[in-house]
């Protein structure tokens, strides 16, 4: 039996009798009526053709007589765990994904819940002071610091381990036991977690120069610890390699409003006006996804940030992944205090 959603595409114009023998010999048990351009028109299963037999409608007929005009769908990037309750909610086997009105793909329930292993390793940074957070921080490092019932740095690894990452490390600097002794080894979430500290703050970047010399030659995600997302890192990891990309750096849009009007001008004659306007940008947001090359380019207690390195190997392709998931950079106490909230309403 074939599992390729591919197979299951007929068009409007085919027989009852043809769809019925897409849907015996695939295993996906339905299939998907789209034109000739690939746009979905409805869906037919055994069971609609079951009860167009009864009906005594002829197996020679077209499909377009009996199909499910208003299947439904999902976008393509929808997250699994969306996918999982959509499908929960309408009780079904599988989702068509969708792009433009085209089907892009086929989610299924079995492939919803045995999630993907991923063996790209985890590097979440750890070793701030987190300074602006005093007194939270005099005698707390602020990746341990509690939003919700739990750590920072737990919800941000919890993260990873929903979406299938196992193998894990861990920088500190400031109060390191601390963090080790909560994290211990991962057992505790059947993960895998070693630690590498800095004598002397590296920096986002030099922190890689620490990493152990034999690590498998695949990707490399990092993350500053302080950081909550509801980010798809899978979507991420895959924008990545299908880019073909040494490094990618996420990007969250930021807009700021320029409190005045804006005059242009040319020489001394104005020959336009703002009032107000709105300038956006794209931003750090902390998460990365970086090439060994890359990583084994940085020199062991080599001091530099990770946008420094980048820029190292700009003229190489290096890529940004603009999201617009939930993201919040815990810097300051209002920060702290939002997060609080965030955490409740948002159930990250």
């Amino acid at each position: 039996m074939s599992h390729n959603w591919k197979n299951i595409l007929i068009l409007p114009t085919e027989t009852i009798q043809h769809a019925l023998k897409i849907i015996d010999t695939e295993a996906l048990q339905l299939a998907l009526v789209v034109d000739e351009n690939g746009c979905l028109l409805g869906s037919l299963t055994d069971g609609d053709i079951r009860r167009a037999l009864i009906q005594g409608i002829s197996l020679n007929q077209s499909v377009s007589i009996i199909m499910y005009k208003n299947p439904t769908t999902a976008l393509e990037g929808t997250s699994r765990k969306e996918l999982l309750a959509l499908m929960d909610d309408k009780q079904l086997l599988s989702i068509p994904l969708i792009k433009n009105g085209k089907v892009v793909g086929l989610e299924t329930l079995h492939q919803a819940i045995h999630k993907i292993k991923y063996n790209n390793p985890v590097f979440l940074m750890a070793g701030g002071f987190g300074t602006r957070l005093r007194p939270l921080t005099d005698n707390c490092p602020k990746p341990l610091l509690k939003v919700g019932n739990k750590p920072i740095l737990e919800t941000v690894l919890l993260s990873f381990v929903r979406a299938g990452f196992h193998d894990f490390y861990i920088s500190t600097h400031f109060l390191p036991e601390m963090i080790r002794n909560y994290f211990g080894n991962g057992d505790k979430w059947g993960i895998s977690i070693s630690y590498v500290h800095e004598s002397k703050p590296l920096g986002t970047g030099g922190a890689l120069g620490l990493l152990p010399k034999d690590l498998p030659n695949i990707p490399v995600i990092v993350m500053n610890g302080d950081v909550l997302t509801k980010v798809d890192f899978e979507k991420m990891l895959a924008a990545h390699n299908q880019s073909d990309a040494n490094a990618t750096m996420c990007v969250r849009e930021y807009e700021t409003q320029i409190p005045f009007g804006v005059i242009e001008s040319n020489g001394l004659k104005i020959t336009g006006m703002t009032e107000k306007p709105i300038q956006r940008f794209h931003v750090n947001a902390g998460i990365y996804v970086i090439g060994t090359d890359i990583v084994k380019s940085v020199k062991k207690n080599e001091c530099i940030d990770m946008p420094t390195l980048l820029e190292r190997h700009i003229e190489g392709n290096v890529m940004m992944f603009p999201f617009h998931e939930y993201w919040l950079d815990i810097g300051r106490m209002d920060d702290y205090k939002r997060a609080q909230t965030d955490f409740v309403n948002l159930e990250l």
